[in-house]
């Protein structure tokens, strides 16, 4: 938490961007610093993200990849996720997000396509409930991976980049 609170207001919207892309949400959660302890940053980030308006995350959503799946997955599978991918986008205008942080590697594919076959038959308010709740959850764990990788050292937003950003756990998550 030190370096969190200590870093740089330009470093620190490049994290917390890295994170949600809402300018309104880095924002507000810079704007409460410091935070004493991990669990105080997150009730802050969430609850910056429950304030969130629908351009706000049309905003975020305009930044968010696709899922990846895992090596080794059939291009059949590839083939399906991508009809899936774009009856999802044609229904609801905006790329599908799902947070995977608790989904085991194996699991993916069948988790990503349940959840896609099963939202579309939401309505678009409902299914903006569900996305806003998506991306604070996505939110939330790219912040916790950020904070784990940067320990002690200076943030190395690449690095964040690369990490979370397609919602799988990285390495040192599954560690601890």
């Amino acid at each position: 938490m030190e370096y969190f609170n200590a870093a740089s207001a330009e470093a620190l919207e490049q994290t917390l961007l890295a994170c949600l892309r809402s300018p309104r949400w880095s924002r507000r959660v810079a704007e409460h610093r410091p935070y004493p302890n991990l669990d105080s940053l997150l009730a802050a980030a969430d609850e910056a993200a429950y304030d969130l308006t629908w351009p706000d995350l049309t905003e975020a959503l305009a930044a968010e990849s696709l899922p990846t799946l895992p090596p080794g997955t059939y291009s059949a599978a590839h083939t399906a996720l991508s009809a899936a991918h774009a009856a999802y986008e044609a229904r609801f205008g905006h790329v599908f997000v799902i947070c995977l942080a608790d989904v085991p590697p194996t699991e993916t594919l069948d988790h990503l396509l349940e959840a896609i076959r099963s939202r579309l038959t939401n309505d678009p308010e409902e299914e903006r409930m569900v996305v806003a709740d998506e991306l604070r959850r996505l939110a939330r764990e790219r912040l916790v991976h950020a904070l784990r990788g940067a320990g002690n050292r200076a943030i190395d937003h690449s690095e964040l980049r690369a990490r979370q950003i397609t919602g799988h756990p990285t390495p040192e998550a599954a560690e601890g």
